[in-house]
């Protein structure tokens, strides 16, 4: 058995088309859906992701603001930005890039941005809101997870699913997402992580299996059921004297081996990661539909 590649790409592309026409239909009402962007400091990932993110808002139509403020930037100087975005009618939504530079703090400056305008879905208040299944901003990553099962047709439905990773960004969110009551969720949940017991005891249970803990490789073929669905979400670098970066990118899942015994497989790079960027422009989009008055806030998969 060789695994059906899930392609994140091709998945995400389709997303954006169709976002496209939404922001197209939204322009033509007099509303350009406008994202603030954030960058404090010069991390080359930061940058890069940063970068990535408005060249995919240019490609739909939506409107990103960019903000790039010194590593020396106070707590005060940067709240006092935030809270310029929180006022600003153009703007409906805003990224704060993540991580801060050292002294500066994170959750704080994640609770000054208005929820409605938390288009990371970080804010308790969405927090909040996805737990009780309420409508909401969702975190962008654990929701493109979400879309890739539905739109690969795997069934949730009584299904269980382990998670191995309990993060606030991906393993939490998403495993209330996958418990969720709805046909395009309802599965029996198991959280995981690096301290669980015989993890492979458990992970051989899973009819879908997440990645979500930052290790290389950690999960291995006799770590996996046969068909089962493993969506990776990690992403390492390792080193590789013959890349010209030095290094290259790998997942929490040893894509190679385990692509011969599951049904599906996200590859790493080209999964879940082209998906975090589709859906943070869906909740964009989704803030400024509401702020425009075209309908209830979307409150994804159920």
């Amino acid at each position: 058995m060789t695994a059906t590649l899930i392609d994140g790409k091709q998945t995400a592309a389709a997303i954006r088309a169709d976002l496209a026409g939404e922001v197209a239909e939204l322009r033509r009402r007099g509303v350009t859906p406008g994202l603030g962007v954030v960058l404090v400091g010069e991390d080359p990932a930061s940058v890069s992701y940063v970068t990535a993110k408005e060249r995919a808002c240019a490609e739909i139509g939506v409107f990103s603001a960019d903000h790039r403020l010194p590593a020396s930037t106070s707590q005060a100087e940067l709240l006092a930005l935030v809270e310029r975005l929180n006022a600003d009618a153009a703007i409906h939504g805003i990224l704060v890039q993540l991580p801060l530079p050292r002294g500066l703090d994170e959750p704080a400056v994640l609770l000054a941005i208005r929820p409605d305008k938390d288009v990371d879905g970080f804010h308790p208040v969405n927090v909040g809101r996805l737990l009780l299944g309420q409508p909401g901003m969702l975190p962008c990553t654990p929701h493109g997870v979400m879309e890739l099962l539905a739109r690969y047709h795997v069934s949730l439905p009584g299904a269980h699913a382990v998670v191995v990773g309990r993060s606030n960004v991906v393993g939490k969110p998403l495993a209330v997402l996958l418990a969720r009551k709805g046909p395009r969720a309802n599965a029996t949940v198991t959280l995981c992580h690096t301290g669980t017991r015989d993890l492979g005891a458990i992970t051989r249970q899973a009819d879908v299996l997440v990645a979500a803990a930052g290790r290389p490789a950690m999960i291995t073929a006799d770590m996996v059921k046969p068909g089962a669905a493993v969506i990776d979400v990690g992403v390492n670098r390792v080193p590789d004297a013959t890349r010209k970066a030095g290094y290259r990118l790998v997942g929490d899942v040893d894509f190679e081996r385990v692509r011969e015994k599951a049904g599906l497989i996200t590859p790493v790079p080209g999964g879940v990661g082209p998906m975090t960027i589709a859906m943070l422009l869906a909740n964009v989009v989704e803030a400024a539909r509401r702020a425009a008055g075209a309908g209830a806030p979307a409150a994804g998969p159920s």
